[in-house]
């Protein structure tokens, strides 16, 4: 019978990690963990002590530092499965999984469904031929070198990349390989795995290649494996269960959505809410189970679908599935900075940017041309951006891959503000209060078209006491609102007095706090 290694590459929440390994051994399977080395050291030492003394759980020898869309993702994987083949020599297969990802089938009914068959399971799509890639750069991923991050080194990356463009430094890809692309969660048999190990100690060009293409873990697999396995042994599909909406993020599960899971023509399920308690402890106890009775209907997608369609021309009288959880999540914390002097609060969050590592976004429901990653449209216009406020900072925390985020809003937004603090999330407002001169309220004005270059001194005079009114009533009406969790930090107040309002909000260090709180010129002009 079947026996699977499971390939896990995981980032946080050790705990989870823990149960999710004891959960897949215990019915006799193998997982070999790669946590990724950007994480705390205690958070790894949790996971080996709470799985110490488990023979069916090995470590990927090498931990190594892993971003979106790089290479790392793929050396992180090999290093996991060099260690999976080493330590499990029973192991018939290696199915690839990440901390969202939980069964939706008994372990009896996932064995005999591999016996089955002698194939792979791996999503190969002709790269260049094939729709997979529905937005964004296409051929650029293979055809130019990328060697910067784009979420964390964004300008770095497109600086490389427009100037491979312009002076024409294009690259071939290797003439023997037809380049596949698809879902990086595959499910591969042993010899398939010991031939793809073969193969990235034999071919270095090829290795060369793929270290800098762009999103390696949707085309390296795809591709040697397509390479390496005849056609007849592949079935282009993944095991894993899992659906996108329109703006190409990915749905997540909750607690109501175990019987759908469950009739889906998959083993895994990606991806499950860390909020999806109950879902989890039923998935958990369903693959010890034995249960071999699942009615596949595989409604899934054509539910998604249907329902999609339906909403976009009004007739969607009923929430949609997917959509039953609207909250930013209770484990995550937004971190609301409030200034009307824009400049102020974007000096602000450069100095947390230097100082932490917390991503944070400046003035995005108040200036279109706010620097924002492709979330598939949402984020092109102030207009959707504020319709789709919860949508959009639920794809932000996703592709920063983040529980904390920090962004700016004007204190005109009381709307907003009041819609983030009604959220389930931990919502906290840090206001700004600065001193507004003459000058700058007279440039303030003309800046929103109250006034311009010729309007004239005394009406210019008759203007700055209803303008300065205007901002401090803003400022009132917010206080009213009794926020929790709001602080203010003010102009002429003590290093130490910001401090301490900025270790509160932040949840920083003292000697962090005190080092923004002396960030030069903060509220110069």
């Amino acid at each position: 019978m079947a026996k699977i290694a499971f390939i896990l590459l995981c980032h946080k929440d050790p705990d989870a990690i823990v149960q999710q390994a004891q959960q897949l051994t215990a019915v006799g399977d193998y997982i070999s963990i790669h946590f990724d080395a950007r994480a705390p050291k205690e958070a790894f030492e949790k996971i080996q002590k709470g799985l110490a003394g488990n023979s069916h759980v090995t470590f990927a020898k090498k931990r190594i530092k892993c971003g979106w869309g790089e290479w790392s993702l793929v050396q992180a994987t090999l290093y996991a499965v060099e260690a999976a083949v080493e330590a499990f020599p029973r192991a018939t297969h290696f199915y690839m999984v990440s901390g969202d990802c939980m069964a939706i089938k008994s372990s009896v009914y996932a064995h005999r469904f591999l016996d089955r068959h002698d194939l792979d399971y791996i999503e190969s799509f002709d790269f260049f031929e094939s729709d997979w890639i529905k937005t964004g750069i296409k051929e650029e991923r293979l055809i130019y070198r990328h060697w910067f991050n784009e979420r964390t080194q964004k300008r770095r990356f497109y600086w490389s990349f427009w100037a491979q463009r312009r002076l024409g430094l294009k690259r071939e890809i290797p003439r023997d390989i037809q380049v596949q692309i698809g879902s990086q969660w595959w499910c591969l048999r042993r010899r398939t795995v010991e031939w793809i190990l073969d193969f990235t100690r034999q071919r270095k060009d090829v290795m060369r290649f793929f270290r800098t293409t762009w999103i390696p873990d949707e085309t390296f697999f795809q591709t040697i494996v397509r390479h390496l396995v005849p056609e007849k042994e592949i079935v282009t599909k993944t095991l894993t269960f899992l659906m996108f909406t329109d703006y190409g993020m990915p749905v997540t599960f909750y607690n109501d959505h175990y019987d759908l899971l469950l009739s889906q023509d998959a083993l895994f399920a990606r991806k499950i809410s860390p909020e999806a308690k109950e879902l989890k402890k039923r998935l958990g106890r369903l693959y010890a189970s034995g249960r071999e009775d699942f009615k596949i209907s595989n409604e899934g997608r054509g539910l998604f679908k249907f329902l999609t369609g339906r909403g976009r021309i009004g007739r969607r009288f009923a929430p949609r599935f997917w959509e039953t959880e609207s909250s930013l999540g209770r484990e995550r914390e937004l971190m609301i900075i409030a200034c009307k002097k824009w400049h102020v609060a974007k000096r602000l969050l450069g100095a947390i940017r230097h100082h932490t590592n917390i991503p944070s976004i400046e003035y995005l429901f108040n200036e279109e041309d706010t620097p924002l990653p492709d979330l598939g449209g949402i984020q092109r216009t102030l207009e959707k951006r504020t319709r789709h406020r919860r949508a959009l900072m639920r794809m932000l925390f996703d592709y920063y891959d983040t529980d904390r985020l920090i962004i700016c809003l004007d204190p005109g937004n009381l709307d907003l503000l009041q819609d983030f603090f009604s959220d389930r999330s931990q919502t906290r407002l840090l206001e700004l209060e600065c001193d507004f001169s003459d000058d700058y309220l007279i440039g303030h004005a003309k800046r929103v078209g109250l006034a311009g270059d010729e309007t004239s001194p005394e009406s210019l005079a008759q203007l700055l006491p209803t303008i300065r009114y205007d901002i401090l009533f803003e400022s009132d009406r917010i206080r009213d609102a009794d926020f929790p969790g709001h602080s203010i930090m003010r102009e002429h107040s003590s290093v130490s007095d910001n401090a301490q309002v900025l270790e509160r909000f932040l949840s920083v260090g003292h000697d962090t706090a005190k080092t923004l709180a002396e960030t030069p010129y903060l509220f110069v002009d």
